[in-house]
């Protein structure tokens, strides 16, 4: 980016001494002496072109005095650029339940759908982060490993979905310890865990609480979130004969005690989501919660201008001088 800036500012106050040359030059013409005659007879001849060009003369000079308290002032262009330093980047991993219960329409237009918005808009939100994904249901596995390439992960988060392929259920032990097993190795300064699931630990071998051990043991911060709405939601239990799920009001369960103790076990917090709007509220808590620290440093480059200005003053000044001792010299 390019400023044009004055070393010398103080200079311009000299721009009070033109008006004040104009009106020395004005009274000057007027207090000329007149010569009385008796007759003006052989004195009514047009001025010359010449003479109608002398106050040029003066005009040079102004000029020349305006462009040599600029070239005083010390123009610059100032060239400045930025470096940005990252200090302090965090290695970030979602860890999503994708049980059939997040088809629940509690959110709009469900809680899947709802969740990949909101965390999309997470994941553009922190540029200089590198972030992964992990999703489970009765089991889990890694979609994308923590990366700095957020078209990736928004490309991973899109293609969530309910998957068939995994035994349904809700293995909360299982998608935290493949999150913690993405970071373990991490040598970033913060590692954090966002766990998210709508019902109770009821799968896999791995229990919650001891992967919340170790994710502990490896400086790992675990947030936690339930999303779902509280007494009855119009929920996914079996599925029609034409292959889609047919839906009925079912009580939703989400184990809270569970989601909370992970969370004070690792310094992370808890939060509840039963609607879109505290679903992004959550979300956004989150990214004030982990910043990341940048160090800026700027950079000047200044040109000086001022030689342009110097080199206008000085050809006018000696056009002056010339012509006033040449073309004008007979009428000074």
């Amino acid at each position: 980016m390019k400023n044009v800036t004055f070393l010398n500012p103080e200079f311009f106050w000299l721009f009070v001494l033109i008006p004040i040359a104009i009106a020395w030059q004005i009274w000057k013409g007027k207090k000329q002496a007149s010569l009385k005659v008796s007759s003006l007879k052989g004195f009514k001849a047009k001025p010359s072109v010449l003479a109608k060009l002398k106050p040029l003369l003066f005009v040079f000079r102004i000029l020349a005095l305006s462009f040599l308290i600029v070239a005083l002032a010390r123009p610059q262009s100032v060239d400045i650029s930025n470096k940005t330093n990252i200090t302090n980047g965090i290695d970030i991993v979602m860890s999503i339940d994708v049980s059939g219960s997040m088809l629940t329409r509690d959110l709009k237009p469900n809680r899947l759908e709802a969740l990949k918005r909101v965390a999309s808009d997470f994941v553009e939100a922190r540029p200089n982060d590198r972030i992964g994904l992990v999703v489970y249901a009765a089991e889990s596995y890694t979609k994308t490993p923590v990366t700095s390439d957020k078209a990736v992960v928004l490309d991973a988060l899109n293609s969530v979905k309910y998957d068939q392929l995994l035994q349904d259920g809700t293995g909360i032990g299982m998608g935290l310890a493949t999150a913690v097993n993405r970071l373990k190795d991490s040598k970033a300064k913060s590692k954090v865990i966002i766990l998210l699931t709508d019902g109770v630990n009821n799968s896999g071998f791995i229990d919650p609480r001891m992967a919340s051990d170790i994710a502990r043991e490896y400086g790992i911060k675990v947030y936690t979130i339930g999303i779902g709405t509280t007494g009855m939601a119009e929920s996914p239990y079996a599925i029609g004969p034409n292959g889609e799920f047919v839906y009925r009001m079912m009580q939703v369960e989400i184990d809270e005690q569970l989601m909370k103790e992970i969370a004070r076990n690792t310094d992370g917090r808890y939060f509840r989501a039963k609607n879109n709007q505290s679903l992004k509220a959550i979300y956004d808590e989150i990214n004030k919660l982990e910043t990341t620290e940048i160090e800026e440093q700027k950079f000047y480059n200044y040109d000086e201008r001022f030689r342009p200005f110097a080199i206008a003053a000085g050809l006018l000044l000696l056009l002056e001088v010339l012509l006033k001792n040449t073309v004008f010299r007979s009428f000074i």
